[in-house]
C-alpha cells in the first residue's frame, strides 16, 4: 500500500492493439504507448506496436492461453490501480478493441471504483478486420443485412451462457470469437437450431498477419469433423463467406474443412 502522502494519481488508458497487422494501431493508442510509463499487454498484442513505447518504460506481460497458467483478472485489475496510484501513466494494451470480448468493461468498472483516471482507445476489432482481410465483407445489399458478434468460449457467472437456439437467427451473418475448440460443437447446435447445413463457414486463424489461415467450407462439413483448428481463431457464418472466392486480396490459401488437419500455434 502507499501512503496517503505519496500518492500522485496517474491515469490508465484501456488501448485496443488491432487485430495483429501493427499498421492497424490508431494514431491515439501509439500516442497513450509513447507516453506510458507502463504498458500491460495481453498475448495477442503484436510485438511490433511496442516500438511506440519509449526508452526505459516497463513491459508487463498478462496474457492468457487456453489450459496455461496466467495472471488472473483480479491481479491484472490490482495491478492497473497500484500503478495509477504511484502516480504512473498506464497503457493496458488489449488485441482488437477493448470492450469487445476484451475485458475492458470489467477493468474500467475496477479503476472507476477506485478513483481512478481512466480513458477509452478504440481499437479495430478482430471481429471486423479478420473477415475484412479474408476477403468476407459482413453486410452486403444481396446477402446479409444485420451481424452478430458471439464468443465461443462462454465463461458466463452472472448470466445465462450462449443459446445458440436463439441466437443461431441473430443475424444473417454470425462472428463467433474465441472459438477454434468448440465450433464443431457450434456447428451442431446451429443445425439444430434451424441453419441449412450447406451454410457457408469460415474459420479464419492469425486474421490480418502475414501468415493469416483460412479454412472454408459448410456447417455440415465442421460439424462432421473430429479435427481440431489451434488458437487465435475466428468463425464468420453465413452467405457472405461465398464472397471471398472472388475477393480474397490479402491471401491466395484456402484449406478446405474436410481435409483440415490439427493446426500448431
Amino acid at each position: 500500500m502507499f501512503d496517503d502522502d505519496d500518492i500522485k494519481s496517474g491515469k490508465v488508458y484501456l488501448a485496443g492493439a488491432g487485430p495483429g497487422d501493427p499498421k492497424l494501431l490508431t494514431l491515439r493508442a501509439a500516442e497513450a504507448i509513447g507516453a506510458s510509463d507502463v504498458i500491460v499487454y495481453d498475448y495477442l498484442v503484436n510485438p511490433q506496436v511496442l516500438a511506440h513505447a519509449r526508452r526505459g518504460v516497463e513491459l508487463i506481460y498478462a496474457g492468457k492461453r487456453a489450459g496455461q497458467p496466467s495472471i488472473s483478472q483480479e491481479e491484472i485489475n490490482r495491478l492497473l490501480i497500484s500503478h495509477a496510484l504511484a502516480g504512473r501513466t498506464v497503457t493496458r494494451l488489449k488485441g482488437g478493441d477493448p470492450f469487445i470480448f476484451g475485458r475492458g468493461g470489467e477493468e474500467a468498472l475496477a479503476l472507476a471504483q477506485a478513483g481512478i483516471d481512466w480513458e477509452v482507445i478504440p481499437g479495430i476489432s478482430s471481429g471486423i478486420a479478420a473477415a475484412s482481410y479474408a476477403g468476407i465483407p459482413l453486410t452486403h445489399r444481396d446477402h446479409a443485412s444485420s451481424v452478430a458478434f458471439i464468443t465461443g468460449h462462454d465463461g458466463a457467472k452472472k448470466r445465462r451462457s450462449v443459446d445458440w437456439s436463439v441466437t443461431a437467427w441473430a443475424a444473417d451473418t454470425l462472428v463467433i470469437f474465441m472459438c477454434a475448440e468448440t465450433i464443431a460443437t457450434i456447428a451442431r447446435e446451429l443445425i439444430l437450431a434451424g441453419r441449412s447445413p450447406l451454410t457457408p463457414i469460415a474459420i479464419i486463424r492469425w486474421g490480418t498477419f502475414e501468415h493469416q489461415e483460412v479454412f472454408t467450407g459448410s456447417l455440415a462439413d465442421i460439424a462432421e469433423t473430429d479435427s481440431e483448428i489451434a488458437p487465435p481463431a475466428i468463425a464468420v457464418v453465413g452467405d457472405v463467406v461465398s464472397l471471398r472466392e472472388k475477393l480474397r486480396w490479402f491471401d491466395h490459401s484456402t484449406f478446405p474443412l474436410r481435409s483440415m488437419e490439427a493446426q500448431a500455434v
